[in-house]
Formats: C-alpha cells, structure tokens, sequence
C-alpha cells in the first residue's frame, strides 16, 4: 500500500534530523564574501555603538540650537569633511558639514543647505556670515548608537545570512561570521541512459537534467554538494563505486536520481534494499517511487530519475524537511488562488501539476507527465490537487507554491 505525503514526509524530516544530530556540530568561521545564506552558529553581540559618533544627517552647518532663536547671523568657521575628526565649534559660528561628518563639539544640531542664506556653502576664509533659521537641538543629527549601541544584541544564532545581515556584520568592523557547518551531500545519478550535458549521446541515451537540478536547488537550500556521476545497471558494481565515493569523502546525506521503481534493472533499489534501505510508492504524482534509509554513517533518499518527478520530489519532501530541522531554506510562499481552468486528479493521489501564478490566478503549464522539463521551466509555481480531489473546476481556490 502507498504511504502518503505526509507520512513520507515525515520519514524524511527524521532522517535529516538525524542526520545533522550526527555530523553538524560546532562551528566554522568563514569570510562574510563566503558567508551568505549560511546560518549563524551563536548570538553577535555588537561590538561598538552604530553610528561610533555622532554624525550630520545632511549636508549643511552644524550649529548651536541656542544660538539660531529666532533666526541669526553666524559666522562661518572651518568646514568638517566627512572620515576627519571636526575642531570644537567656536561660539557664536557654523560650521559647514557634509553628510556623516563628525559633528563638532558645541554643536547640538544641522541646519541643511537649503534653508541656508546664501544657500550656497561658504568657507572661513571668506570672511563672511551666514543667515541660518532657527533650529531645535538634535535636528538632523545621528547621535551615538542611535542604530544599535555597543554590547547590545546585533543578531540571533539561526539567523540566516543574507546581504542586510552581512551588512550589519560589516559595519560593526567583523571580517568573519561564526556559521554552522553546511549538511554535505554525495548526488548521484544512475542508469547508462543518461549522458552528462556537454557530451555525445549513443542510440537510446538522453542527457542528464536531475544533476544539474538538485545540485542548484541544495546549493539554493544551504547544502554543500559533492558532485558525481555512479553509471552503473549492475548492482555489485554500483555498491562498489558508492562504497569508494564515501570512502574518499564525507557525506551526511547520499541522494540518487532513478533506479529505485520495481523494473528489473533498478541498480539503486536492487543494491541497497538487501541492506535495509526502504523503497515504498508514495501516493503522489509525479514522484511516487521513493526510497529513504541510512548507508553507514549517512543518511540516505532515492528520487525516481524523470525529471519532473525527482524535483518535485525536492520539494515536496527535502527541500521541507531541511527548512524544519536546519531552518533553511526559508519556506515556500504558500497562496490559495483559482485555477484558470478545469483540472482532473487521480482520486487516490496528491497530484503536483505545474503552474504560471500572474498574481491574480494560476494557469496549469504543460499535462501531468513527468518528462515535460519546458514547461517546467516555464512554471513558477507548484499546483497541489490533494488525494481525494479527483476534480477542480476553473475559478476553483487551489493551493500553490510559489517557485
């Protein structure tokens, strides 16, 4: 009997929880260029105030507010360029600044050019003053640690690192971030059919898409791949060269494309299923052959070897387990939104139908067949017609994933 979705999924997420319990311990310092999308290991506390100084907001004169009561005549002292320590503001002046300069001490406040009159800057060699507005204290003025202060908590430990968090990390003076280790995964693909891309296909061959898709989808989940290519319709030899392959390098997570459904040259279920690796239908389409278990110290998933079929099968069951357990990558955006037409399901089965989301409703791309890689690719959604819906009519609320 098939298991569902959600059991498989399940499964799943245990083995990848597995998984990181085994292997993903402690922490690696890396580069910031190096760190993004990877998941801070502990809490960055900051370690000096944001801004460091007080600074001008806008280029203009800095001044002090009680001497602009009711509008005055200054006069203009020495201009403050922004990276130079300012000189004290002498009573009774203004200074011109420019945007994230030091401010003076003295000055309490900025006074921008344009309410300036001449609204032009001035210098001290000029000889001349300055008509300046009155000016609260504090206006146009970053005072110290107004972005964050010194000691305070800057970022979380599992806070992924995108550029506004590197940013922060960059200002506060850090070269490097403190990140948890990244699950590694040896990606296989199987079967003497398929020809890597760039090479010449023989009678009966077709090239390789499954490499090519998981590896940028687990580099786009926060994975680290160790690429190869097993072709092998042999079992013994295909234990052999999976044997060697984790000898020469650790992986936490084997994932394979094809070789797992009930044909008679399934290499992949018929080497690792006497070693009590599970290979079971899932009620899905496409993607319902599904293998998952442990090889050794790793863990282990089997994906069919059509293309559709094995990233759906990403999506519905990796790509969810590792947001849960590792927390990235962030979740799939998930919308109710009408079908542009009429749509029929296998009763029996959660059907993955592609789909193009214009914002307003989405239209299913292509049939429900698992070689249709074009229409895939012009997809940007995934459609979800659950186990027991055999029909949906046009206009009808369907749930999507937005790609």
């Amino acid at each position: 009997m098939a298991k569902s979705v959600a059991e498989h999924r399940a499964a799943v997420e245990e083995l990848i929880r597995y998984a990181a319990q085994a292997s993903l311990t402690g922490h690696e310092s890396v580069a910031l260029e190096a760190a993004y999308g990877r998941t801070l290991a502990a809490d960055v506390a900051a370690p000096m105030s944001l801004p460091p100084f007080a600074n001008s907001q806008m280029d203009g004169y800095a001044v002090r507010s009680a001497e602009t009561s009711g509008g005055a005549d200054l006069a203009v002292a020495a201009t403050i360029p922004a990276g130079y320590a300012a000189p004290a503001l002498p009573p009774g002046s203004a200074a011109p600044i420019m945007t994230g300069a030091m401010l003076p001490e003295g000055a309490d406040a900025v006074v921008p050019i344009e309410e300036a009159v001449p609204d032009t800057f001035l210098t001290e060699r000029d000889g001349r003053t300055v008509r300046l507005p009155e000016s609260p204290a504090g206006r146009f003025i970053r005072a110290v640690g107004s972005d964050i202060a010194a000691g305070s908590l800057a970022l979380t430990a599992g806070t992924v690192l995108k550029a506004p968090q590197l940013g922060l990390l960059a200002a506060l003076g850090l070269a490097t971030a403190e990140v948890r280790p990244r699950l590694r995964v040896l990606l296989l693909s199987t079967g003497d059919e398929v020809v890597a891309a760039g090479g010449r296909l023989g009678a009966g061959q077709i090239y390789d898409a499954n490499n090519t898709m998981l590896a940028a989808s687990l580099r786009e989940a926060g994975c680290e791949v160790v690429e190869s290519r097993i072709l092998a319709d042999a079992a013994p030899e295909f234990r052999r060269l999976l044997d060697a392959e984790l000898r020469r390098q650790r992986a936490d997570l084997v994932l394979t494309s094809g070789g797992i459904s009930k044909g008679a040259f399934e290499v992949v279920r018929l080497a690792l299923e006497p070693e009590g690796v599970a290979f079971a239908p899932v009620a899905m389409q496409p993607g319902g052959p599904q293998g998952a278990g442990r090889i050794g110290g790793a863990v282990f998933l089997g994906f069919p070897g059509n293309p559709v079929s094995c990233l759906v099968s990403f999506e519905m069951f990796l790509r969810p387990a590792l947001t849960s357990v590792l927390g990235t990558p962030a979740p799939r955006t998930v919308l109710l939104t009408p079908l542009a037409e009429a749509a029929d399901s296998p009763a029996a089965k959660h059907q993955v139908r592609r789909g193009h989301y214009d914002g307003g409703r989405v239209r299913l791309v292509g049939g429900a067949e698992s070689h249709l890689v074009h229409a895939l690719a012009q997809s940007n959604a995934l459609v979800h017609l659950p186990a027991g819906v055999e029909h949906a009519e046009a206009g009808q609320d369907v749930e999507i994933w937005l790609l």
